[in-house]
């Protein structure tokens, strides 16, 4: 026998004799089903993303947040609020069956379901189809929890007057002021108010004492008598002390005018 007689070669065709650009499949007999993730589906998320972020940012450029004054302990009358992407959460503690004997309905139950239905809603409604008419569980959901949402947030919001509630708060510029440390009142002020009002009066566990419209006779009796949440009896000195500490507090008041 002749060497190699008979013998013939068979390739293997699973792998290509041609090396072929990575490019991924052609899902044009499919349309609207799927598509292939990477470029196609993660650019368009790229791009989505890309346009909401500039805008958000954009916004807050021109729209700056509207802060509120330092938190005042004194100022009992203040209704604090949460931040706006809560408010729906803070209007549904106001109702009789998230509230009161069935608070923890409110704050724990309820949010649990919303969130918790959510989250199973692709599993839920798994079908191939991508258009809202053919997932109808998952669509009917995410509907209900949007309409929800802007529901409680729009009520929650409509019944605060920002306007005036922001200019009531609005802070207030630290004015530049002048500290006589060899004033005779600065000993009394730095032995019995300094660690609640500050270096310089600007306040800290205590209001500031700058910019007040208090009389001298007002400013010691507060100093005696204590007001709001300051207790009495914290100026201990004598009268004449005392005098030179309203003196004291009214020279620097008088400084930053």
């Amino acid at each position: 026998m002749h060497k190699g007689k008979g013998m013939k070669f068979v390739g293997d065709s699973r792998i290509s004799a041609e090396r072929k650009p990575n490019i991924p499949k052609d899902y044009s007999e499919y349309p609207g089903r799927t598509e292939a993730f990477w470029p196609n589906f993660l650019l368009k998320e790229w791009l989505a993303g890309a346009v909401f972020l500039v805008g958000f940012l954009s916004l807050t450029l021109a729209h700056p947040s509207p802060l509120e004054g330092m938190a005042d302990p004194t100022d009992a009358a203040y209704i604090p609020l949460p931040d706006w992407y809560f408010l729906f959460l803070y209007e549904l503690l106001k109702y009789e069956f998230a509230s009161g004997d069935f608070i923890l309905l409110g704050m724990l139950v309820l949010p649990g379901l919303g969130f918790g239905a959510l989250l199973l809603a692709p599993f839920l409604d798994n079908g191939p189809g991508r258009r809202p008419h053919q997932r109808p569980v998952a669509v009917g959901m995410m509907l209900l929890g949007l309409v929800s949402v802007i529901w409680l947030t729009y009520t929650s919001a409509s019944h605060v007057d920002w306007e005036s509630r922001a200019e009531a708060n609005k802070p207030i510029p630290q004015a530049e002021v002048t500290i006589d440390t060899e004033h005779p009142g600065f000993a009394s002020y730095e032995n019995s108010c300094l660690a609640c009002h500050g270096n310089e009066l600007e306040g800290g566990a205590g209001p500031a004492l700058v910019g007040m419209d208090l009389s001298a006779e007002e400013i010691a009796d507060i100093a005696v008598n204590g007001i709001g949440s300051m207790p009495a009896d914290q100026f201990t000195g004598t009268d004449e002390e005392l005098e030179q500490l309203v003196d004291f507090i009214i020279a620097v008041n008088e400084s930053a005018e």
